[in-house]
């Protein structure tokens, strides 16, 4: 059965989509970008503020559909600019441990907000009995 992820400690869609949506454990997370919960505005600071709060509301949502960072298979991150590659990684990295997950990074002509930044990501439950 699919079900719909929402918490108000991560922003809310800007769009007609969920959080995250799980189904038979696993979780697919829609792509967060720096936007601060509650007000929704962008945060102020450049690639390391925006992607550190990335982070966190990807960290939330997942805390929401009972699962961790740790829980995470695969992501997605997204660039406007890919010399942002390396703190974007730096951060990255202090946010996820071995094995980490797969990863592709690409370079896009825009995002949403204005934003530098979006990640997305896929995460198993270790229990899948929920």
């Amino acid at each position: 059965m699919k079900r719909a992820i929402q918490t108000h400690a991560a922003p809310a869609a800007v769009g007609p989509y969920s959080q995250a949506i799980e189904q038979d454990g696993w979780i697919f997370c829609s792509g967060q970008i720096a936007l601060e919960p509650g007000s929704g505005r962008m945060v102020e600071g450049g690639i390391e503020a925006q992607t550190r709060r990335v982070m966190e509301n990807l960290r939330e949502v997942l805390i929401a559909a009972g699962a961790s960072l740790r829980d995470v298979v695969k992501t997605t991150i997204f660039l406007t600019d890919l010399a942002d590659f390396e703190t974007v990684n730096r951060i990255y990295s202090e946010h996820f441990e071995q094995p980490y997950p797969a990863r592709s990074t690409v370079q896009v002509p825009a995002l949403p907000r204005g934003a530098r930044v979006e990640i997305e990501a896929i995460a198993r439950k270790a229990d899948t009995s929920a």
